[in-house]
């Protein structure tokens, strides 16, 4: 019994110390102009829902849906979210392309996840994709303005929906557009 421990721990210990080696001697890709391999999107993905599971709080948002506050919600998306997550104009963002990995079109494919995912994630930032931390930048109340906006995108008020077209001169998503596997999918609440 003693020997497969041994011989276990070692297999452990080899691939470990191998895999180290593979990346320390700049044998691991790194190109931002290119996909990654499918095992790697899998592991950093879910890296991402088990440290957000592990360390957002599970708070309720204090910010309520009102017409006012998802209005606002929009402006401030447009200043500070539209230039890497896309437009209410529903057109790429310019530097959705230019980003490893790319940025979700969060108007196009708007988030599923719970309000105190979206907002952790916007309040943190999301280390090595290029998504930066936005507590020191915006308000805890405009954070959550967003994450009231991105929550309820399929679903706005008829005063917001009319907003949304009359100053971006695009119809708003409806709630039936949104075919299932879209979004970012999170299993957990």
């Amino acid at each position: 019994m003693g020997k497969l421990i041994l011989g276990v721990v070692l297999t452990l210990l080899v691939l470990l110390l191998g895999g180290l080696g593979f990346a320390m001697l700049g044998f691991f890709p790194t190109p931002a102009n290119v996909s990654p391999p499918r095992l790697e999107q899998r592991i950093a993905n879910a890296a991402l829902d088990a440290s957000m599971e592990r360390h957002a709080s599970r708070v309720t948002n204090p910010v309520p849906p009102t017409d006012q506050n998802l209005i606002d919600g929009m402006k401030i998306y447009t200043m500070n979210c539209a230039l890497c997550h896309g437009g209410f104009n529903r057109q790429p963002a310019s530097l959705a392309i230019a980003l490893y990995p790319p940025p979700p079109n969060l108007i196009s494919d708007p988030p599923d996840d719970p309000e105190w995912h979206i907002f952790y994630a916007i309040r943190t930032g999301i280390r090595y994709t290029g998504m930066p931390a936005w507590e020191k930048t915006l308000s805890q109340q405009d954070i959550w303005k967003v994450t009231a906006l991105l929550s309820h995108l399929n679903k706005l008020p008829p005063a917001v929906q009319e907003y949304w077209k009359t100053s971006f001169g695009a119809a708003p998503p409806s709630g039936d557009e949104k075919k299932e596997g879209e979004g970012m999918k999170h299993d957990k609440d």
